[in-house]
């Protein structure tokens, strides 16, 4: 996958792709990316990338002659091709796994970080094919936003974390549900003991308690998520009985 990130600072994005998983991902040549400064392409002596909007209101807009001039410098790398242009922004959809997936299936993306009061809608209108939020609430920038959508899409490129099953089990995955909970060695810390099960050796008890954990942890902490999960009819009948135990400790 190649990603390219369009922002006035660059310095936020460089200083979190070196670390971890985006740098076994860049070494392992899973993951091309580029940072591009928009500054670099403002044509005035002040580097301007923002200016008053018509007909007056508050904060500034991202002007349309930098974002634009960035975009098509990165794309002439490539000719012939086209990136899927993302735009971060509150008013985006918001992003989730099932989002995250999609955008993991392709082949190149490119970034535009957002910022003061928005962009000017022609950059929206003919630059951008994709608008993400990732929560209902306003941050100062979009590069947050964008260091967060390339993790969640670098770490399910192939390889690059090294275990398949670690990606299908976790939190959200094909299944719906919330991850179980993990416990490590010491087995008694502080007298707090680690399940049994998990000290057995025996795997389909292993497997099951972890689904019945995987089920209570949802339904206490996200119910609404149960409504368009996989669930078998073992999962339903493990519902039924956690529910019934819910309400009798209320």
């Amino acid at each position: 996958m190649r990603v390219d990130i369009l922002t006035i600072f660059p310095e936020m994005i460089q200083a979190v792709v070196g670390c971890s998983i985006l740098k076994r991902a860049q070494d392992k040549g899973a993951l091309t990316l580029a940072v591009w400064n928009i500054r670099d392409f403002a044509r005035d002596r002040h580097r301007s990338t923002d200016d008053y909007p018509y007909g007056g209101g508050a904060g500034m807009v991202m002007k349309p002659e930098p974002a634009f001039e960035a975009a098509e410098t990165a794309m002439a790398a490539e000719p012939g091709r086209r990136p899927h242009v993302i735009l971060t922004t509150p008013q985006g959809r918001r992003l989730d796994q099932d989002v995250v997936r999609g955008l993991a299936q392709r082949d190149w993306l490119m970034i535009l970080c957002g910022h003061y009061e928005g962009v000017d809608e022609r950059i929206r209108e003919h630059l951008v094919d994709d608008e993400i939020s990732i929560g209902d609430y306003v941050l100062t920038g979009g590069e947050l936003p964008a260091l967060i959508i390339l993790d969640a899409v670098t770490r399910l490129q192939p390889d690059v974390l090294g275990s398949e099953e670690s990606v299908v089990e976790e939190s959200f995955s094909e299944d719906g549900l919330l991850e179980y909970p993990h416990y490590t060695r010491p087995a008694e810390f502080r007298g707090w003991n680690v399940p049994g099960v998990l000290l057995s050796g025996h795997h389909g008890e292993v497997s099951r308690w972890r689904r019945r954990e995987s089920l209570r942890r949802t339904l206490k902490r996200r119910p609404d998520l149960l409504e368009r999960a996989k669930l078998s009819a073992e999962d339903a009948r493990m519902l039924v009985e956690l529910k019934e135990e819910h309400d009798e400790h209320d």
